[in-house]
């Protein structure tokens, strides 16, 4: 199996290293590079302390940690975050946008969010049709069970 490199700028020495531990988990924790206290209902973009250089046909998925909400009240404000490889500039910083659902305090090097990358989804045709020669499954939200 290949070994993909991504060159990381660290932008704060006051977190951890990203680590990419094979056989645990495809996905990489991220940091806040700083301390963040937010009021119930408020906005901000937290600093992650990284910019990298992803490869090319690559993007980063960046979502919450499975704990971020519970540890600190706050959930993603796009729900998923795409970085796309032009975004590696040396101060092409990577941020978590966190909207607090209460009053919370996040400390610098906590866990907030993770991300894995994937490749670009490759090049689509639609084509109009007037069957798509399937049965109905019942409708959005169904099993097909009553």
């Amino acid at each position: 199996m290949n070994t993909m490199q991504i060159k990381v700028r660290y932008l704060s020495d006051k977190i951890q290293h990203l680590e990419y531990i094979d056989g645990k988990s495809d996905w990489i924790d991220l940091r806040a590079a700083e301390d963040v206290t937010l009021q119930a209902g408020e906005f901000k973009l937290i600093p992650l302390g990284v910019a990298m250089q992803l490869p090319k046909g690559y993007e980063a998925h960046v979502i919450p940690r499975s704990s971020t909400f519970k540890n600190f009240g706050v959930i993603q404000a796009n729900h998923m975050g795409m970085i796309d490889e032009s975004y590696c500039g040396d101060n092409d910083q990577w941020y978590f946008p966190a909207i607090a659902l209460r009053d919370t305090t996040i400390k610098t090097g906590d866990r907030i969010c993770q991300f894995r990358i994937m490749e670009h989804q490759p090049a689509l045709r639609f084509k109009t049709v007037d069957t798509l020669g399937n049965s109905d499954r019942g409708g959005f939200g169904s099993t097909g069970k009553a």
